[in-house]
C-alpha cells in the first residue's frame, strides 16, 4: 500500500505535532521512462505522470497538507476559487475531513470531469460570471472576512505538499534530472517544484510553458481575457509571479508560449504514441519541448535528462478528448462487418 504523503515526508513539512492527516493515499505518482518521446527529442525522457493522484491531478499533494493543517487549527470550512483541479481536490479532502467545502470557478469555464468530481463530492459550488483571477480575488476577500480556510496556492501549506514531487523526481531517479519540464498556470507548481529540489541541493534547468492566450509571464504583464483551450492554465495573473519567475531565472531555465495547437498536438501524441493520457494543460510541456527543444544555457552542456510533469489526468476533460478523438465505427451486428470494420 503507498504511503501517505504526509507520513513519507512528515520531516520536511511544516504541520505541528497534533496535526491530523486528512489522506487519500496521494503521492508516490509514476514516473514513465518515454522512449518514443526520448527518441524525438533525442535526450532520455521521463513523464511525471500526476494523473495518478487520487483526484486525478497534482492539486492532491498540497490539499492534504492544507486541509490537514486547517483541520488542525480547527477551521469548519474550506474554500478556493478554481479553474477545475484545485475545485475537485479540495472537495475532496473536505470531504475526507469532514468540512465543508466551497469553490467558486469561472462561468461555463471549467471542464466537465472536474466540476463533476467538485459536486460529487459535496462542495457548494458557484459560477461565477468572471474569470479565475476574478474569482481568486472575491475568495481572499471571503476568506479575510469569514472563519474559512483558503486552500488555493497562495496557501503556504499547498506549496509545501506540492514540493515533494521533486523530492520523489530525485529518489526515482536516484539523482535530480538535466531539466524539468512544466505547465505554467497560476505558478504556484514550478514554485513547489524548485523550493523541492532546492531542498534535496538539486537544481536541474527549469523549462516552464504557457498557453499563448494565457502567457503573462511570457508577456510581462497581466492578461485581462485569458483565453486557451488549456483550461487549467487558463490564468492571467498568477498568484506566484514573483517566485515562479525567481525560480526559473535562478535554475538558468526559460519561459515561454506554446499554441493552443501545439497543446493538442502533444496531448494527441503522447496518448496514441506513448500510452499516457493526460489532460491538455498537461501537454504543455511537451508542446514546449517539441517547440523549442532544450535550449543551451550561457554556452552549458545541453541535460542529459529531462522530466515533464503532466499534472493531470485526461479523463478530467473528456470533452476535449472526443472532440479531438477519431470518430467511433458504427457496425451492423455480422462477423464479415465487423472484420472490415476492424482490418480495412
Amino acid at each position: 500500500m503507498p504511503v501517505p504523503l504526509i507520513e513519507r515526508y512528515r520531516d520536511r513539512l511544516p504541520l505541528e505535532a497534533g496535526d491530523p492527516v486528512v489522506s487519500l493515499n496521494e503521492g508516490s505518482t509514476p514516473l514513465i521512462e518515454a522512449p518514443r518521446l526520448s527518441e524525438r527529442l533525442e535526450v532520455r525522457t521521463f513523464l511525471k505522470f500526476e494523473g495518478g493522484n487520487p483526484t486525478g491531478s497534482f492539486k492532491d499533494r498540497g490539499m492534504t497538507v492544507a486541509v490537514s493543517r486547517a483541520k488542525g487549527r480547527g477551521a469548519e470550512a474550506v474554500i478556493c476559487a478554481s479553474t477545475g483541479n484545485t475545485a475537485a481536490s479540495a472537495a475532496a479532502y473536505a470531504a475526507r475531513a469532514g468540512l465543508r467545502g466551497a469553490v467558486i470557478v469561472p462561468e461555463g469555464k471549467i471542464a466537465i470531469g472536474k466540476l463533476a468530481q467538485a459536486l460529487m463530492h459535496g462542495a457548494r459550488v458557484v459560477a461565477l460570471q468572471g474569470n479565475f483571477d476574478e474569482a481568486l480575488q472575491i475568495v481572499r476577500e471571503l476568506a479575510d472576512k469569514h472563519p474559512i480556510e483558503l486552500v488555493n496556492s497562495v496557501n503556504p501549506y499547498r506549496i509545501e505538499g506540492q514540493k515533494t514531487a521533486a523530492f520523489e523526481v530525485v529518489e526515482e531517479l536516484g539523482e535530480a534530472p538535466g531539466a524539468l519540464a512544466i505547465p505554467v498556470g497560476n505558478a504556484g507548481n514550478v514554485t513547489a517544484y524548485w523550493r523541492g529540489f532546492q531542498e534535496v541541493d538539486a537544481a536541474p534547468i527549469l523549462y516552464g510553458f504557457q498557453a499563448e492566450g494565457a502567457a503573462p509571464l511570457v508577456h510581462g504583464s497581466p492578461v485581462a481575457n485569458p483565453e486557451t483551450v488549456a483550461s487549467a492554465i487558463r490564468i492571467g495573473n498568477p498568484a506566484r509571479w514573483e517566485e515562479a519567475m525567481a525560480a526559473i531565472t535562478d535554475s538558468r531555465g526559460r519561459i515561454a508560449a506554446v499554441s493552443d495547437d501545439q497543446i493538442l498536438d502533444a496531448y494527441r501524441w503522447l496518448a496514441s504514441s506513448e500510452g499516457v493520457f493526460c489532460e491538455p494543460a498537461s501537454a504543455a510541456s511537451v508542446a514546449g519541448l517539441f517547440a523549442y527543444g532544450l535550449p543551451v544555457v550561457d554556452g552549458a552542456e545541453p541535460p542529459e535528462s529531462v522530466v515533464c510533469v503532466l499534472t493531470g489526468h485526461g479523463l478530467k476533460d473528456p470533452d476535449t478528448a472526443l472532440s479531438k478523438a477519431p470518430s467511433v465505427i458504427n457496425c451492423e451486428n455480422d462477423l464479415s462487418a465487423v472484420e472490415r470494420a476492424v482490418f480495412d
